[in-house]
């Protein structure tokens, strides 16, 4: 491995990352079982999960006992990382193993840059970077190394990195079902949606578990030969739909826990959720689950859970401002778009059968670039470490070596989030989170975990550190031609004031009397519960 101060200082120490250790004996056993067959691979990805979004990750309002046992079955990273705090870099990173600063897509493709930012009405002070809208075609996705590796591969659901000529299968996948350029469901969950990679079969069929269904029909097909299929549900995203059934339950659960007369708080630009009772986005993440529980029955009824890896992660925070401000993710603060810990961190599972450590955590930091080197290290595949240069492979914990590792890592957002996030760099290291914001060059340092929660900012009380992260962060910025916002002549103070304060004075009370009629007894979002939405605007 080349030594550098932006690739991976493996360091054998006495402490260990991960609870418990392997005997000589159980490791043995494991190899003789990782040996008798190819491993498949399943990939699940949620489209905008909130790290508490889950019973096993703390809440106590969804129920999402499939994907619960699936955390039970498999290694738990407790701090793990979306490469982004949007959908569209942070898929880029998982398929390329790179920073979205090095591959460019630094926003949800679709987003407005330079000048044009401007008819957004945002009056913000920067205009945000020009960034890649398609994912390039040079770079050797986690599929295609796959497909080259003789594994039958399958793409379900959202894709979100281009259109035409950048769908899946021009990206290593050999099925594509449903993957296209759009970012959300066209036309919502139930059928008839407007999907020419989805053909409408039934009126009212459920999307997330059509595609559950698809994937479960692929693994029942190639269950005799080694397969990697990346499920992406659509779900959680907006538009924010369930059933009446579904909406009833949970709507009767936070009454019998006593709904909160207030649900918002304002932080810096939008205000942002600060409880989980939203009934008709808790009947999306069960549905959600559901699906995950057809994915995992099949691999048990076609004989393959025992040889096949299974990954679930989402790709950034949970939506709780903006958007459909679907749930809280307190104690983390921010969300979606945001540039704190509620815009990153995920639920991070990682199950491989053979090595039996099911429920075991990690405190390690890792980051979704790591999956592309762990899943070839899995399989016993080469490792390509031009290609994935910001990941390494977290094989080591997971099969209990003790071992710590020491590395960067680094987030570039240089836009504005629809949520209410602001454009700026990060760097983590140590245990430490420095924040450079763009718009003024000011910086937040954290110290993780305690800090991030509360919202402690400890800059003057560690100049050197500050100094030391803060002159790194540029360094790596510059090294990999990161883009960068400029700024806006045309911005107006008195505009962007007028704004906040119309935001504050009828955004505000408007989204705190949409909650509470929405949990009210006779809720009817309108007359056909096939289009039935969360909130309303």
């Amino acid at each position: 491995m080349k030594a550098s101060a932006f690739f991976i200082v493996i360091v054998m120490l006495f402490n260990s990352c991960v609870d418990g250790k392997k005997s000589a004996s159980d490791s043995l056993k494991a190899e003789s079982i990782r040996n008798k067959n190819k491993p498949n691979i399943v990939f699940i990805l949620v489209d905008d999960l909130g790290y508490h979004d889950l019973g096993v990750t703390g809440s106590t309002f969804y129920e999402t006992p499939n994907i619960d046992q699936l955390a039970n079955e498999s290694m738990i990273f407790k701090n793990g990382y979306a490469a982004s705090r949007v959908c569209s870099p942070s898929r880029a990173s998982i398929m390329t193993g790179k920073f979205t600063a090095r591959h460019g897509i630094t926003d949800w493709i679709g987003a407005k840059t330079g000048e044009n930012w401007r008819s957004r009405n945002r009056h913000d002070k920067l205009l945000p970077a020009e960034y890649i809208h398609t994912l390039p075609k040079a770079e050797i996705t986690i599929a295609e190394a796959f497909q080259q590796a003789e594994y039958k591969t399958f793409f379900a659901g959202k894709w979100h990195l281009g259109g035409e000529g950048s769908y899946p299968e021009n990206h290593g996948f050999d099925i594509n079902i449903a993957g296209i350029d759009a970012g959300s469901p066209r036309g919502g969950y139930f059928s008839p949606w407007n999907n020419p990679k989805l053909q409408n079969k039934n009126k009212g069929d459920n999307l997330t578990i059509r595609l559950a269904n698809e994937t479960a029909d692929f693994i029942g097909k190639h269950k005799d030969s080694a397969f990697f299929a990346f499920l992406s549900f659509y779900a959680v995203h907006a538009p924010i739909q369930t059933t009446q059934e579904k909406w009833k339950k949970y709507r009767d659960k936070a009454d019998s826990a006593v709904i909160a007369d207030k649900g918002y708080a304002m932080e810096r630009v939008l205000p942002i959720r600060q409880v989980q009772d939203n009934p008709i986005y808790a009947g999306l993440v069960e549905t959600m689950d559901d699906a995950v529980g057809i994915v995992l029955e099949a691999l048990e009824a076609n004989g393959v859970a025992d040889n096949t890896i299974v990954v679930f992660t989402s790709d950034n925070g949970g939506v709780a401002s903006g958007d459909h401000y679907a749930t809280s993710n307190l104690p983390l603060r921010g969300g979606k778009g945001y540039q704190w810990e509620g815009g990153i961190k995920e639920p991070f599972f990682i199950k491989v059968p053979w090595l039996d450590n099911g429920g075991t955590k990690t405190d390690c930091p890792v980051i979704g670039t790591d999956f592309y080197p762990t899943l070839l290290d899995l399989a016993n595949l080469q490792l390509n470490q031009q290609q994935h240069a910001d990941g390494i492979s977290l094989k080591p914990l997971l099969e209990g070596k003790d071992l710590i590792v020491k590395r960067p890592l680094y987030w570039h957002y240089p836009h504005y989030g629809n949520q209410g996030g602001e454009p700026t760099s990060i760097i983590q290291q140590d245990g430490w989170k420095l924040i450079h914001y763009w718009e003024d060059g000011h910086e937040e340092l954290y110290k993780l975990p305690s800090t991030e929660h509360d919202s402690l900012n400890v800059i003057s009380s560690y100049p050197k550190i500050v100094e030391n992260m803060s002159d790194s962060l540029m360094l790596w910025l510059k090294e990999v031609n990161a883009k960068f916002p400029t700024e806006d002549t045309e911005y107006n103070k008195s505009k962007a004031e007028s704004r906040r304060l119309n935001t504050i004075n009828n955004k505000w009370p408007s989204l705190e009397n949409n909650r509470l009629k929405v949990l009210s007894k006779d809720f009817q979002p309108n007359d056909n519960w096939w289009k039935s939405k969360v909130t309303i605007d």
